[in-house]
This record gives structure tokens, C-alpha cells and sequence, in this order.
């Protein structure tokens, strides 16, 4: 329970005098009287206990009690205008606004999304492809897809799809000399690496090989070029540059369509998931909704061989904590 929040009135005045450090360029601001701004100012100096401000001649400074709180109630007022800015918005219609991981976006969501506008056509989505954590009320984000373990404090989080990890590659590496027939003729051909991989959450080379039993294969697992997104690492394979670990999740599509083969296994399941996550506000508009369930009917649609992992028992909707990052 919150005990004792200063005035939102006067941490209003506040703001605008220690951003102005004027009583009367605030009360301007506010369409008050510069009395009225002192006074509101006042009041929360009585209810914090300290001074907020050194009263000077014909000029103000803050106090060091005062610098603290401005940052504070300057946040504070940012998130309220954004939340607002973000109601207006989705009462007013407008875009669908997502954030997705940038190979994923690429990969996985852009290819079917014309679907999406076929059944929603009166629904614009916006797609932000970024790989770094957002903010989702500051950047007025309605919806995000993120690859991790589903804990997102603060927002809604559904379960999209596991992952696997398997060896990719293109056709013609089936074919002729050296043909890719088992894990040993890897020593035949350049491996490809993605430069984020090498955890449990995305195995890389040497972790495959030794799921394989041949970490003592001979084969130097460091060699081959990298790349920075999954999504690049793909599409080299395709041009036959080489030999891919990749995600199904990303990798579905072209193995479909067979611009890539998978030669031989074996395929290793990911910890890590899809998780679809939205703010609780945001989570119950329509388009929010629609978008949702879209997304898992597509991810529930996709063909065996390349089924992308039923959902585990333990992984159902929740809602945790307070931050709201993704």
C-alpha cells in the first residue's frame, strides 16, 4: 500500500518551477497564479519536511533535497503522459505498433503477416525490428515478441513456440564430392557461426558436436565465418557458403520450401522460447487480442515436420511484477 504520496497538485508546480526555476514561467505553464504555484510548493515542502528550493533575489535554485526529487517526479509525469497519450490512442483506433526480435521479424513474422491484414483489414501494424530490450509504455509499444524465458515482470506473457537448434544448409551440399550424408563430412565444408550463440539457450558448434559424440572428431569447431543475427546466418547457407546451426523457429519457411536441408540430426531442443508480452492495460484491446490470437493460431498451424514444439505443461498465460521492459 503506497502511505503518504506527495499532492499530485504540488509535485505538478514543483516540477514546472525546478524545470523553469521560476514561479512565474510555471504558473504561465500551468494557467495558474504564480501565488498559487507558490503555495502548491509550499505545501509539499511542509509535507516532505524539506526545502525544495532556495528562494533568491529575483531567482530560485534548488536545493539538494530538490535536485533529487525532480528526476523522480519528472519520470513520474512521463509515464503518466505516455499511459495517457497510449489510452487516447487505442480508444482513437490507429495502429497496431509490435516489437519483435529483428531475425524473427524477418524470418517468421513478416512472411505470414499478410494473413493477419486479410482477416484484420482494418488494422494497420507497425513492426519495430530491435534486438535491444524496450520500454513498452515509454515507446508506446501495444505488443512485443521476445526469445528468452518468459519472465517479463509486469507484463502479460503467453507462450508462442519452443525452438530447436539443428544443422541447415543448401541443397547442392547433398550433392557430389563431399556430399553431407553424416556429421563427419563436416570436416569437408565451412561451418557457419551466429555470433550470439554458445549457451544452452542457443547451442553453437561445439555444443552440437558433442551432443553428436564427436567432440573428438578433429574437426577445428572456430573456423567459418559469423555473422551478428541468425537471419544472416541463414541466408548464407542458402547460398551454399557453408554449414548453419539454425533455429526451426526461423528456419521453418526455407526448409519448407527447400531452399535448405536439414542433412542429419542431431536437433537440439532450446530452454529458451517465444513469448508473446503485452502490458496489462494494452493486453484486453481488440486489436491486442486479435493480433494474439493470430499469432498462435499461426504458430499452432505449422506442418509436422516442422511443427514448432507443443507448448510444456508448465508454460500457461501469467502476469508478474512491476517493471515493464521487455
Amino acid at each position: 500500500m503506497r502511505r503518504r504520496l506527495p499532492p499530485l497538485n504540488a509535485l505538478r508546480a514543483f516540477e514546472a518551477a525546478a524545470r523553469h526555476l521560476s514561479f512565474t514561467k510555471a504558473a504561465e505553464e500551468l494557467v495558474v497564479t504564480q501565488a498559487a504555484v507558490s503555495h502548491q510548493v509550499k505545501a509539499l515542502e511542509e509535507h516532505l519536511g524539506v526545502s525544495l528550493f532556495r528562494r533568491l533575489n529575483r531567482a530560485l535554485a534548488l536545493t539538494e533535497a530538490g535536485r533529487s526529487l525532480l528526476p523522480a517526479a519528472q519520470e513520474a509525469f512521463d509515464l503518466l503522459d505516455a499511459a495517457a497519450r497510449r489510452l487516447r490512442q487505442a480508444e482513437a483506433g490507429g495502429p497496431l505498433r509490435v516489437s519483435a526480435l529483428s531475425s524473427f521479424a524477418s524470418k517468421w513474422l513478416l512472411p505470414r503477416l499478410a494473413r493477419f491484414r486479410a482477416t484484420q483489414p482494418g488494422v494497420d501494424v507497425l513492426v519495430s525490428a530491435d534486438d535491444r530490450l524496450v520500454d513498452m509504455e515509454r515507446e508506446e509499444i501495444d505488443i512485443g515478441l521476445r526469445y528468452g524465458s518468459g519472465v517479463y515482470p509486469g507484463l502479460r506473457v503467453d507462450w508462442l513456440m519452443g525452438d530447436e537448434i539443428l544443422p541447415v544448409c543448401a541443397p547442392s551440399l547433398c550433392e557430389g564430392d563431399n556430399a553431407l550424408r553424416r556429421p563427419e563430412d563436416l570436416k569437408h565444408h565451412t561451418l557457419l557461426h551466429d555470433e550470439v550463440s554458445g549457451t544452452a539457450d542457443s547451442p553453437d558448434w561445439r555444443v552440437w558436436f558433442q551432443a553428436a559424440g564427436l567432440q573428438d572428431c578433429g574437426i577445428d569447431m572456430e573456423r567459418g565465418p559469423g555473422y551478428s543475427h541468425m537471419a544472416m546466418v541463414l541466408e548464407a547457407a542458402m547460398a551454399g557458403e557453408g554449414v548453419a546451426l539454425g533455429r526451426l523457429s526461423l528456419a521453418c519457411d526455407d526448409l519448407r520450401a527447400g531452399r535448405l536441408v536439414c542433412p542429419f540430426g542431431p536437433r537440439l531442443r532450446t530452454r529458451f522460447a517465444y513469448w508473446i508480452v503485452s502490458s496489462p492495460v494494452m493486453a484486453e484491446r481488440p486489436k491486442v487480442v486479435a493480433f494474439r490470437d493470430w499469432l498462435l493460431a499461426e504458430a499452432r498451424s505449422e506442418s509436422t515436420p516442422f511443427a514448432l514444439l507443443q507448448r510444456p505443461p508448465e508454460a500457461e498465460q501469467h502476469t508478474l511484477g512491476s517493471p515493464r521492459n521487455l
